[in-house]
């Protein structure tokens, strides 16, 4: 087509404005026929209320709107990842009461990280060497007690550390050698140890040694974010899509600024370490900065009241059901929050626990509750409970305990 021929076509256009828009949609017309996806349902996923806990099975909590719309609205520019990282760890730093931190990919990331760091200092030759420790001068034993022993510890042994196990402070001063590298302590198994926090911080700081805790799923109560910080641990470690109700995949590590600082040359996106594959986007870091801010900020003390009454609703729903009772706990450190133990005798209500969770899975809606310590007896949880929820579990129940009693 000749130029001329084209302008005197565009020429036209004006007037043709009203046809030319009725073939071609205003965003307005998209966005009223555009169907919104259940991608859930177009998988073939089945979803459940989560009367059980934030287990990583079950994809752990559900974050709130804050979080979500920091994820989506931080997912429209770009930036440079280290600085995010930089100025999100000055933050969680100040909140949790520690020289530095960084957002990592889940706790055992952090784990990890965590160890890679004190392993190679500012060394960029033993981060590139790890996890081949033998003849690179880098130390090479964690000591551990045997209580706190519950498979977390293999992700130290990522770095190439050998674990070193103890039951008494006579074993620990023991097995303190020129190999020893770090004293790692799991926060959950405190009461199963012989050692208690501030004897093993003592007994590290008399021989110049680093510590680490893992206190992954151990808030409530929020104070914990720095308490461990406060008593005098090097490194802390904790997840991020547990009750913070950040990104599952997140987690951080927070303590000393010195440590911190190495143990960033063995994660992304720095390469040639361990780490590379330990990747957190832009949107995790910063949503997992924002759960942390609005969990500090939460009232835990009404929040806490809420859990009690939902617990006290379930429990009473129940109370009538001959042969059934129930028994409110508290775990002592990990996932501490009220939970309900409801238990039968099998001679009057005649179902297992295994039948009973099956017929809640598959029952309309679909819950989740956790098997408990004998063969008649389940465990449920209500802080992860959308509102209302705690009815439709304790009805549910309340049928499949009523049934098998026919």
């Amino acid at each position: 087509m000749k130029r001329r021929n084209v302008l005197k076509g565009l020429s036209l256009l004006p007037f043709a404005g009203g046809a030319l828009g009725s073939v071609l949609p205003s965003s307005a017309a998209v966005a009223a026929t555009t169907v919104k996806r259940d991608l859930f349902a177009e998988l073939g996923l089945r979803t459940f209320i989560n009367a059980a806990g934030n287990y990583t099975s079950m994809t752990a909590s559900l974050m709130p709107d804050e979080v979500m719309e920091a994820i989506n609205s931080t997912a429209k520019e770009y930036v440079m990842l280290e600085e995010v990282q930089d100025k999100v760890g000055e933050k969680i730093a100040a909140i949790c009461h520690a020289e530095a931190a960084f957002v990592t990919a889940g706790c055992w990331s952090a784990l990890v990280l965590g160890m890679a760091g004190v392993l190679t200092g500012m060394d960029q030759k033993k981060v590139a060497q790890l996890p081949k420790l033998e003849g690179t001068g880098m130390k090479s034993e964690v000591i551990i007690q045997k209580s706190h022993i519950n498979g977390y510890d293999h992700a130290l042994t990522n770095t190439g550390v050998t674990i070193v196990t103890v039951e008494t402070m006579e074993e620990a001063i023991a097995a303190i050698n020129d190999k020893t590298a770090m004293l790692w302590f799991l926060n959950r198994e405190a009461p199963m140890g012989k050692i208690q926090h501030r004897e093993w911080l003592e007994l590290a700081k008399q021989h110049k040694l680093p510590t680490m805790i893992d206190m992954a799923a151990d808030v409530p109560p929020v104070e914990n974010l720095w308490k461990y910080n406060d008593m005098g641990f090097d490194l802390v470690c904790i997840s991020g899509g547990k009750a913070i109700c950040g990104p599952q995949s997140a987690g951080i590590l927070m303590g000393k600024k010195d440590l911190i600082a190495a143990a960033r040359l063995s994660a992304p996106p720095k390469g040639g370490n361990i780490g590379r594959g330990m990747k957190v986007n832009k949107e995790e870091i910063i949503g997992m900065y924002v759960a942390l801010d609005s969990y500090v900020k939460r009232d835990h003390t009404k929040e806490w009241k809420m859990w009690e009454d939902r617990i006290a609703y379930i429990k009473n729903t129940l109370a009538n059901i001959a042969g059934v009772t129930t028994e409110v706990t508290i775990p002592a450190v990990a996932n501490h929050n009220p939970s309900l133990i409801i238990s039968w005798n099998p001679a009057i209500v005649k179902i297992t626990r295994d039948a009973m969770g099956e017929k809640l899975r598959k029952g309309s809606p679909s819950i989740e509750t956790i098997a408990w310590e004998t063969e008649n007896s389940i465990r449920i949880t209500v802080f992860m409970l959308k509102p209302g929820q705690e009815v439709v579990v304790a009805k549910r129940i309340k049928e499949e305990l009523l049934q098998a009693a026919v």
